[in-house]
């Protein structure tokens, strides 16, 4: 029995020595496999890393030429600009009333109207007024008479002066009694005080207005010429002032809210007399024609003030300007079709294009669009901006940009 014991343990020894063994040896043939692996392509990398350009992927590998769309720095005038957010007003604004109470018998207008100075707009019955009109007129009449034949017994020393003057006195009270209600008559007849467009009825047909009442018959909106107000930083006001902008004249444009659309041009009419201490700002107030209507009131526009022109500036597309930890810069082409990053120093940014202080002269060739692909020393391929799209997601030499090309 002991000598079959002794067996059994012997074969569990060895059966535990040879899993171990074996399991051994395979995990020193995934650690072969595993280094032979990853030395195979580095060796391959080192091979193909140093290039003529000193780099893998550098100017110089022969990734060809990097498709670009250039431009040219330009020297001409450039308008200064100071922009601000305005507010359109109408020139004049006026809720028509009725002078008289009574009911409302004629409308004479349309919704949305322009109208005229002195237009008929609505009738309130005038009926009642003209019946007490009639009344003084017959009473002026009398007294009229009554006067007149005082006037023939005073000559005669008939009357004495007290009854004289009484008649006087009451011709003259029934006379102005009578222009007063012909006064209420005219106010039955309600017309237009001003040149302008009427907006919605506030009261229809048929209802009695009063001239106490609040809300009127309708408004009427002096449409053109029209202003904007808006404001600017009071850091400003100086140089407006020494611009002239004190007597007006100024040029002023006013654009959608979105900057790219110009709605009509007019002239600075006033800059107002105190800067608002709680924003810091001032006040200034510019005159359209509106002659096409699309500046309406209330609406919000961008005013631009041009301030002064800069005579020869030297301007680029401000989408040449790049910028980079050491500040604005450039690419530039050379005649070698290869670009350099030249710093700039850059003035005044107005709408698309950009004032440069110095670094480029009038005439070099600019890098419009295209620069995230590009190193200084790159070679560069001329395009048009629709080649540039379509271009886009090709390689230089007609591969997918994702795959290399083969050697």
């Amino acid at each position: 029995m002991n000598v079959q014991h002794s067996r059994v343990g012997a074969s569990k020894t060895m059966s535990k020595r040879t899993i171990f063994a074996v399991f051994g040896a395979v995990l020193l043939l995934i650690c072969w496999w595993s280094y032979s692996h990853r030395a195979a392509p580095n060796q391959a990398g080192l091979k193909g890393s140093a290039g003529p350009g000193g780099r893998r992927g550098g100017p110089m590998s022969g990734s060809g030429p990097v498709p670009v769309v250039a431009g040219k720095v330009e020297q001409k005038d450039m308008p200064i600009y100071l922009d601000g957010l305005g507010t359109v007003q109408a020139f004049n604004t006026v809720t028509v009333h009725s002078r008289v109470d009574g009911a409302l018998v004629q409308v004479n207008f349309l919704e949305g109207q322009d109208v005229k100075t002195g237009d008929l707009l609505a009738v309130v019955d005038p009926r009642p007024y003209q019946a007490a009109l009639d009344q003084a007129k017959a009473q002026a009449a009398l007294d009229q008479v009554t006067l007149k034949r005082q006037v023939d017994l005073r000559a005669r020393n008939v009357i004495d002066a007290q009854d004289y003057d009484t008649a006087v006195a009451n011709a003259q009270k029934s006379k102005a009694a009578a222009e007063a209600t012909q006064v209420n008559v005219d106010y039955c007849s309600i017309k237009s005080p001003i040149d302008g467009r009427t907006g919605v009825r506030l009261v229809d047909i048929g209802n009695v207005v009063h001239a106490a009442d609040q809300n009127g018959i309708v408004v009427i909106t002096q449409m053109h010429p029209i202003s904007v107000v808006f404001t600017l930083p009071e850091q400003n006001l100086q140089s407006i002032l020494s611009a002239g902008g004190a007597n007006g004249g100024l040029k002023v444009t006013a654009l959608d809210r979105g900057n790219t659309t110009t709605l009509d041009e007019g002239s600075l009419a006033v800059v107002d007399n105190e800067i608002d201490q709680t924003t810091g700002t001032v006040k200034l107030k510019a005159t359209f024609p509106n002659a096409e209507l699309k500046l309406w009131p209330g609406k919000f526009v961008n005013a631009r003030l041009i301030l002064t022109t800069q005579k020869d500036a030297t301007v680029i597309p401000s989408s040449v300007v790049q910028r980079g930890p050491q500040g604005t810069y450039a690419y530039v082409i050379k005649p070698d079709k290869t670009v350099e990053m030249r710093p700039i120093k850059l003035g005044r940014t107005e709408a698309n294009f950009a004032l440069v202080e110095s670094g480029l002269k009038a005439g070099e060739q600019v890098v419009v669009d295209g620069q995230y692909k590009l190193q200084p020393g790159s070679h560069v391929e001329l395009t048009s901006p629709q080649t540039q799209k379509t271009s886009g997601p090709q390689s230089p030499r007609g591969k997918p940009s994702g795959k290399p090309a083969k050697s």
